[in-house]
């Protein structure tokens, strides 16, 4: 490949990137920041990059008066945040207003599904209108900021914060960030935003060796731009304000430490003009990661590498301004944070519209069109994993159901982990669900153990129960603490004895369908080889049990994909899709490839993979023109038909491999995904296009290159499976 081509990609890149810092900078916007900065001491500049937590410190107002605060987070109330603000811009030194952050990751109030579920829904749309809605809540009770959305690519499932983020693939989860930021702020940051963007946490967090929170991550410059950068640069496109960074080290860096990430890449490379503040005490934390010797130290490593705001360190409010009286900070560096911070402000409209409840009605939170909302966004989230004979969907005319399990009447695990505002009272329980769906019908409830501890005394009422009905539901899986920060889990199977319960009531011969709750893939072997029905519904939020109850009886058909590989066993983990082939691919019959001698290679279900009450078949692909140019541009086609007797959606999935290049590809990338709607016996063209962008590859240099050669192309329903084609890229 010639440098030449791999220049003309680079140029495009940072063309975009200088379009993109419009978001936030113009000569007005500029000519403010410096009148501002000509009338604040450097305590005043200080301050203003000091974020502190409003329940975690004392007295607070003073802090505001004294200027010794540019923002808060965990504000309990409008009330509260107006008082704050009031202070701010009257008796401050500087008057500078506060921005109030908050953690609305998946909601405000109206609580959606977790964001992995809503991955599974691939529905880029229904993302955004969520983000949007959650976001005019949170407005609404006065937050300015949402520290959001999670962007981590996340491959090994112990890691608890899975369910923060978009999955295992970096295609999807920038689609998804894109998604995300453009509901949260729209298309430009202004006065009618409802909320500032923050994408997290940058960067590699989700790559924690061990699926360990917190722990450090070890990968090359290749896969950390190949995997785990794509969804951060996706963020930066559409405009984000803000991004974290993170708490963990990155080949030996930690990452709010880090000037090549921070600074290099996402300010030079990219042309980012927002600010960076780092996540809770990251920059005190320097200290245990051993790069500093004190707090002074790590206010100094922080600073110059790019983080400009610090949240509930302290060390830049304790440190900063005697560093730079000591010349060992400039206080141009100060400034250029100071900057950053005030761009956003500014550009957010906040000078002219410091009241955060301007505009927003109180009225909309819980509002009935929201939460019709979440329960669209539920019932696309759920997964059917499998359905043995057609058990499902259930007859309506059931006379007796026997509902099991310790999850089937909690209100508190479907709000997931960081459910804002959510409160379990607004949860429909999967119990509450199926009533409302059957009131006739005589529904036999029975809890059979606890979450995570060992009693079994409830297993004899659970199979009493299971054996006088037509059919038993089983619900089972994790609280909503045994995932989301600090959630990792050693193992991944069902906590304390469910599945001892699971595998008592399918041994009744009762119908089982059992229904998982979990905010990451759990290790089911034994439930996925002998339940005859498995629906993954994971942490939908306040919908829950409607949702799992319009599912299982038919009046929703299920459409979700899974956007991360399930393993059959923690010993298979990490295992992803789109990983590099070996010189000796896993061969069952072969004991010296690539294979455990104890159990098989393969996940228990793949990326992509999702059932549905109807079938789709897909035939013609079409691949034009059959060969193109490093620049060129390939269209993908292919009839997608529903060949069963329900209306349903299908996700088309397209995917690329590249067999020979200059570097190892993956065997499988994801370059493409289209949800479609079809009545029985409808068929629908789907077309994609492949570009530069979806070819490319990053070559030894670090250069963005599309190699010449043969190119395979896939297009079906999941990771595994699909019609293939193939073209070729020409010098």
């Amino acid at each position: 490949m010639s440098r030449r081509f791999a220049a003309f990609v680079v140029t495009g890149l940072i063309w975009c990137a200088s379009a993109l810092a419009q978001q936030f900078t113009s000569p007005e916007i500029e000519q403010r920041i410096d009148q501002i900065l000509t009338g604040l001491t450097l305590e005043q500049k200080v301050g203003q990059l000091v974020q502190v937590s409003y329940r975690n410190v004392r007295n607070p107002e003073q802090l505001v008066r004294e200027g010794r605060v540019g923002s808060f987070l965990n504000v309990p109330d409008l009330a509260t945040a107006r008082k704050l603000q009031e202070i701010a811009l009257r008796e401050s030194p500087s008057r500078i207003p506060l921005i109030f952050g908050l953690d609305v990751i998946h909601g405000y109030r109206t609580i959606f599904p977790i964001p992995l579920a809503e991955a599974a829904t691939w529905d880029t749309a229904l993302v955004r209108r969520d983000a949007r809605i959650a976001a005019i809540e949170a407005r609404a009770d006065g937050v300015h900021w949402t520290f959001a959305p999670m962007v981590d690519i996340a491959r090994d499932p112990r890691w608890g914060r899975i369910a923060e983020g978009s999955g295992e693939d970096p295609f999807l989860g920038s689609a998804m960030a894109r998604a995300r930021v453009l509901g949260f702020q729209g298309r430009r940051l202004s006065a009618a935003s409802p909320l500032v963007a923050c994408a997290k946490h940058y960067v590699g967090y989700g790559a924690a060796l061990g699926g360990r929170d917190y722990n450090t991550a070890d990968m090359s410059e290749w896969t950390l731009r190949t995997i785990y950068l794509p969804p951060f640069k996706a963020a930066v496109d559409a405009g984000v304000a803000t991004l974290m960074s993170a708490f963990n080290d990155l080949n030996g860096t930690p990452a709010s430490a880090n000037r090549f990430t921070l600074t290099e890449i996402l300010r030079h490379e990219w042309g980012f003009q927002g600010f960076v503040v780092s996540d809770w005490n990251a920059i005190t934390e320097l200290i245990n990661h051993g790069v500093a010797g004190d707090t002074a130290e790590a206010a100094v490593k922080a600073i110059t590498a790019g983080v400009d705001m610090d949240m509930m360190g302290f060390a830049y409010a304790k440190k900063l301004v005697g560093l730079v009286r000591e010349g060992k900070v400039s206080e141009a560096v100060v400034d250029n944070a100071l900057r950053r911070v005030l761009r956003v402000k500014l550009a957010a409209g906040l000078f002219e519209h410091p009241f955060p409840d301007e505009g927003y009605d109180r009225g909309l939170i819980l509002s009935p069109p929201h939460l019709q909302a979440a329960l669209r966004a539920a019932r696309e989230a759920i997964v059917l994993l499998k359905n043995e004979g057609g058990l499902l969907p259930l007859s309506r005319d059931l006379k007796r159901v026997a509902v099991i399990g310790p999850l089937a009447d909690d209100r508190d695990a479907p709000l997931g982990s960081w459910a804002c505002r959510g409160r379990p009272k607004d949860v429909i329980s999967v119990l509450q669900g199926l009533r409302e769906k059957l009131p006739e019908a005589t529904i036999l409830h029975a809890a059979g153990c606890g979450v995570d501890d060992a009693d079994t005394s409830g297993f004899a009422e659970a199979v009493r129960k299971s054996r006088q009905a037509d059919v038993a539901i089983l619900v089972v899986g994790e609280t909503r603490r045994m995932s989301g920060e600090g959630g990792s889990r050693a193992y991944l199977g069902l906590p304390g004895v469910q599945c001892q319960l699971v595998k008592r009531v399918v041994s009744t011969g009762t119908p089982t369908v059992v229904v998982l709750i979990s905010g990451r893939p759990l290790a089911i072997p034994w439930i996925a080889e002998h339940a005859q029905a498995v629906v993954e519904s994971w942490q939908l939020g306040i919908q829950h049990g409607r949702a799992v109850a319009d599912v299982l009886f038919g009046d929703v058909n299920p459409s979700g994909k899974l956007p991360v590989t399930f393993p059959r066993t923690v010993g298979q983990v990490p295992i992803f899709y789109n990983h590099m082939n070996t010189g000796r691919p896993p061969n069952p019959k072969v004991r010296t490839t690539s294979r455990y001698v104890d159990a098989p290679s393969s996940p228990q279900f793949p990326f992509g993979f999702g059932l549905s009450y109807t079938t789709f078949a897909y035939s013609g692909l079409k691949i034009e023109p059959g060969e193109i140019g490093p620049a060129g541009v390939v269209s993908v086609s292919v009839t997608v038909k529903n060949t069963g007797s329900r209306a349903g959606d299908e996700i088309v999935q397209l995917y690329i491999r590249d067999p020979v290049a200059s570097l190892t590809r993956p065997v499988r990338e994801l370059k493409g995904f289209a949800r479609v709607h079809l009545e029985p016996g409808q068929s629908r063209r789907v077309s994609f296009r492949l570009g530069p962008q979806e070819l490319g590859l990053y070559n030894r240099h670090m250069e963005w290159v599309v190699e010449p050669g043969r190119f395979e192309v896939w297009v079906g329903p999941n990771s595994v499976e699909g019609l293939h084609g193939e073209f070729r890229v020409v010098r």
